[in-house]
């Protein structure tokens, strides 16, 4: 990865829709977007990749009325991730996950995998009933994924561009997306830049000193 060249561009705004992320290209994408790690491994998250015309014309069309301006970006997007987040954490989530991990064999030892439930348990009731904070928290998580996925996506030489600027219900609506226990938090559009309208200006960040302090 040239880290150098990442931190001299400016984030594609503009897509070129005749190109499309090669099927293994896009497979290990998502195989590594599976793979992002998650606080106590809670994995509140749920995917929708729009691969098809339909899929972003749907979601193109239920941006809501003062978001009408990112839907050029999702059409002539290769491909669109929809980034969703629990509403909130049953139990049946929290077993759910701890059964894969017994599947996986994440703890040989039972003392081990039993410990790390109650702790895992212990530490969702301090965010749940003390801090009062479990959907921020876990849209923290949503962003951890994204924006690691945003730097595999640059490895693989595929442009990843957020965007917030959309109608949560709108969208939940559009694709039913409450009805699973989710809600859709950040989108995510994949593709190849449009050569006649890259930003060729410098970017423009504070210097150095303003931004670290060494301790």
């Amino acid at each position: 990865m040239d880290l150098n060249k990442l931190m001299h561009k400016h984030l594609t705004r503009y897509f070129d829709p005749s190109k499309t992320i090669p099927e293994d290209t896009l497979q290990q994408l998502l195989g590594f977007l599976r793979s992002t790690p998650s606080s106590t491994n809670v994995q509140p998250n749920h995917f929708y990749v729009l691969a098809t015309s339909e899929g972003k014309e749907r979601l193109a069309a239920n941006l809501g009325e003062r978001f009408q301006d990112n839907s050029e970006k999702i059409l002539n997007a290769s491909h669109t991730v929809i980034l969703t987040t629990r509403a909130d954490l049953p139990d049946s989530h929290l077993d759910a996950v701890f059964d894969k991990e017994k599947v996986d064999g994440r703890f040989p030892d039972p003392a081990k995998q039993a410990l790390w439930e109650s702790m895992t348990r212990d530490f969702l009731n301090l965010r749940n009933y003390g801090y009062k904070d479990l959907n921020h928290w876990m849209e923290k998580q949503t962003y951890l994924a994204m924006g690691l996925t945003m730097m595999a996506a640059a490895e693989l030489g595929v442009e990843a561009m957020p965007l917030e600027g959309f109608d949560p219900t709108s969208v939940d609506k559009a694709f039913k997306i409450r009805e699973t226990g989710h809600t859709t938090t950040v989108l995510l559009a994949l593709g190849y830049p449009d050569p006649a309208k890259v930003y060729k200006s410098p970017i423009s960040r504070f210097e150095t000193d303003q931004l670290f302090t060494f301790v």
